[in-house]
């Protein structure tokens, strides 16, 4: 445990966002991490403002040469002059505007931290719990891997209890701002962190956030310490706040649709969310509320069952991202009041400052499921049912490290070779 603590500090030395350990020990290197990039931004500046300045030299040098052959075109010149240097102003007070814009939003949602449930997990443990060479792997080490739940409940109580409808793991790579996602089904067969084997959905239910996320690295030697929860209503006041988001709906998907928007309601009262909901009638791009767009979350009866299920819960969550880099502030204002209430995490404010003061900078490069498509399958397992088998873990994971970090010779940790026999063992696969 002694040596486990040593690794986590040298990782977190080395600039890892979300490697793990003491929270004190992250936000000192993220604030590091933030501190090279920075320095590099201003390596590329400096760099600019000599070619601008050589540029500008060489300008002044075939000006000086008009001036000394035509006073008349010098005159011209020094009112080019005046009116670069009017728009040059222009665009620098605009981009203070910008600055001070972005900084009242960033200490105005400091301010609304009491609205968002924060519930804490032992980090120590799930660092204690990481996969042979994890905390060693230099390649990580320039990610901020954080785990994204989308919660089966209505009600604002998201610890344990609650299977996770949505599994999700968003990979910052914080030297490019370069975001993937990757969607965990919810019905893969997986270790569930204490050498049960089921549905991984269940290890939210089982253990709340911290079992979840110690799932998902026990499978997938990640060294994800970070979350956010969100439940039904959390999503549904959202996109309400934003305004909608534009989907493009299927035939097929309209009676599935309609019918999710029917059957949402509270857990514990067992009262319906919306008697007064909006059919969808007709296919095609349109703009969806947010019953409409949560129920279109929710669909797997159409082909690609819950495989295409996953793909439209992504599908609504870069159209959210879409949307709110086009909405004004007090939409974006509105949205953070109607959906915080309706979040848990474990970031604290010094973190949530820092990916705020990033988001602008963000782009969603890939997106892909996990396991991925020619190396799954799907089986009943007895009393489990119907799940989702990874042909095999090993080979999964391998492909993982390969999309989120581009490690194209990843090897995966025993304990990783040691659960995929043991899937393989269980399923025929």
């Amino acid at each position: 445990m002694a040596s486990s603590t040593r690794n986590e500090g040298t990782r977190r030395t080395n600039g890892s966002g979300s490697s793990g350990g003491s929270r004190r020990t992250s936000g000192t290197e993220r604030r590091s991490s933030r501190a090279d990039y920075g320095a590099y931004d201003d390596d590329r500046r400096s760099s600019g403002t000599s070619r601008r300045s050589s540029s500008s030299s060489r300008r002044d040098s075939g000006e000086d040469r008009m001036r000394a052959s035509s006073g008349s075109g010098s005159k011209r010149n020094q009112a080019r002059r005046k009116k670069e240097k009017q728009r040059k102003r222009i665009i620098l007070f605009g981009v203070e505007i910008l600055a001070l814009v972005v900084l009242a939003l960033v200490l105005w949602a400091v301010g609304k931290q009491d609205a968002v449930q924060h519930i804490t997990i032992n980090e120590g443990q799930i660092v204690e719990n990481m996969n042979d060479g994890v905390e060693q792997n230099e390649t990580m080490k320039g990610y901020r891997n954080i785990a994204l739940f989308g919660l089966d409940a209505r009600d604002d109580d998201l610890k344990k209890g609650n299977r996770s409808d949505t599994i999700m793991i968003a990979s910052i790579n914080q030297d490019t701002n370069e975001v993937k996602l990757v969607s965990v089904y919810r019905d893969t067969y997986l270790n569930l962190s204490n050498d049960t084997y089921n549905k991984c959905n269940a290890a939210y239910a089982a253990g709340g956030p911290e079992q979840a996320i110690l799932m998902l690295n026990m499978n997938l030697d990640l060294n994800i310490t970070e979350y956010i929860s969100i439940n039904f209503n959390g999503l549904i006041e959202l996109v309400n706040a934003l305004g909608g988001v534009q989907i493009n709906v299927e035939e097929a998907e309209i009676k599935h649709l309609n019918n999710y928007q029917k059957s949402m309601f509270s857990t514990e009262s067992k009262v319906v969310l919306s008697d007064d909901y909006t059919p969808v009638t007709q296919a095609g791009l349109q703009t969806l509320d947010g019953m409409q767009a949560t129920a279109y979350c929710r669909i797997r009866a159409t082909a690609g069952d819950d495989f295409r299920r996953a793909e439209r819960q992504r599908t609504v969550l870069l159209a959210c991202l879409d949307k709110a880099k086009t909405a004004s502030l007090p939409q974006l204002e509105s949205a953070l009041d109607s959906v915080l209430p309706h979040v848990a995490t474990n970031l604290d404010t010094t973190e949530i400052l820092g990916v705020l003061g990033e988001v602008a900078n963000y782009s969603v490069t890939a997106t892909d499921g996990f396991p991925f498509e020619d190396t799954r399958t799907t089986g009943t397992l007895g009393s489990k049912g119907s799940c989702v088998i990874p042909v095999n873990l090993e080979t999964n994971v391998i492909k993982l490290h390969n999309f989120l970090f581009e490690q194209e010779e990843y090897t995966p940790s025993e304990q990783v070779k040691s659960y995929s026999a043991k899937i393989s063992s269980d399923t025929g696969y």
